[in-house]
């Protein structure tokens, strides 16, 4: 098949999928009353889903898998140059999965690792656009290692559009707003009846669930969490325990230097700067009534002193050695 052709299929099956979620999230919400332009929307799906992906697409494609491929000799490493593409993409679907199992487990115990990880975790309303909030060095790392090896061993190149669509399609189904029970299979297949209760604010959770498309690495290694009910369902019990910069800039550079969000408030620029795109919907909102409903509630921030923000907030447990701190 003309790889042109197979862009288009994966592309309208994606966007398929993305309506089916979208309605199955009315339908049947996991949690109820969680509304479509949740907080936080429009930085998932502006500035991760669309800009910083198109970016380190160009970045991990170009100048890191091309270099690799161009300048070492993989000829004989290429043992699957033969296997139909069928048996290529179970092959990397499987072996990546565990790969992020392993490497997601390790970023939930290691200090530095967590902070590419918990812009993740950051949010407090989880729908089908919430998995892709995510670090760009963590991207960069995962991505790389995902699809650099479907290149230097000679797969179909095929592979990497199938690949990617299944990626999205599970990353979206096990971060979905919907209420779905699999019966046995959740034993084999993840979905948001465990992926949900890893986003939820609960020490029992920090180390638990860490599966991505296939929880039987969960299970194999005894680090499922499945208490039969749901988290609960205010603020606290969601994302992280302490305050998280709101701008996809800030939340980048929050991972190598903590501040208060709330104290640069006091500065002219920076308030200007963070009160742009509320001032935009407003005025959006008192010219034409349709652009309420995109952000409803939205309002500028004035600075009011925080004090829940926690000097070094990954200190180790004593109590807990293995786990990291959470003072809920």
């Amino acid at each position: 098949m003309d790889q042109s052709k197979l862009l288009v299929i994966t592309t309208t099956i994606l966007i398929c999928w993305v309506i089916f979620i979208i309605a199955w999230e009315r339908i049947s919400p996991y949690r109820k009353g969680l509304p479509f332009f949740r907080e936080g929307f429009w930085v998932d799906l502006v500035w991760y889903t669309i800009i910083q992906s198109y970016f380190l697409k160009i970045l991990i494609f170009d100048y890191i898998i091309a270099p690799l491929q161009h300048h070492f000799d993989w000829s004989g490493f290429q043992f699957i140059k033969n296997w139909s593409i069928t048996e290529q993409v179970l092959f990397f679907l499987v072996t990546h999965d565990l790969y992020i199992y392993l490497f997601h487990r390790l970023q939930h115990a290691n200090k530095t690792l967590w902070r590419t990880h918990e812009a993740h975790h950051s949010g407090k309303e989880v729908d089908f656009l919430a998995g892709s909030r995510s670090h760009a060095l963590e991207i960069i790392i995962n991505q790389t290692i995902e699809f650099a090896p479907i290149v230097i061993l000679g797969a179909n190149p095929m592979v990497i559009p199938i690949k990617a669509l299944l990626d999205a399609m599970f990353g979206m189904f096990i971060h979905a707003n919907v209420n779905v029970k699999l019966g046995k299979l959740k034993y084999f297949l993840n979905s948001p009846e465990l992926h949900l209760w890893h986003h939820a604010n609960y020490r029992e959770v920090f180390h638990a669930n860490f599966s991505t498309k296939f929880s039987l690495w969960d299970h194999l290694f005894g680090t499922a969490y499945d208490p039969g009910h749901k988290p609960g369902d205010n603020r606290e019990n969601w994302g992280l325990y302490y305050d998280y910069p709101k701008d996809y800039f800030l939340q980048h550079a929050f991972s190598v230097k903590r501040f208060d969000e709330q104290k640069l408030l006091r500065y002219r620029w920076f308030n200007w700067y963070y009160n742009l795109r509320p001032r935009m919907v407003n005025w959006l909102s008192r010219k034409w009534k349709i652009f309420r409903k995109f952000n409803p509630a939205i309002e500028t921030v004035e600075y009011k002193p925080s004090d829940n923000l926690p000097p070094e907030p990954l200190e180790l447990s004593p109590v807990q050695e293995n786990y990291i701190s959470y003072d809920k």
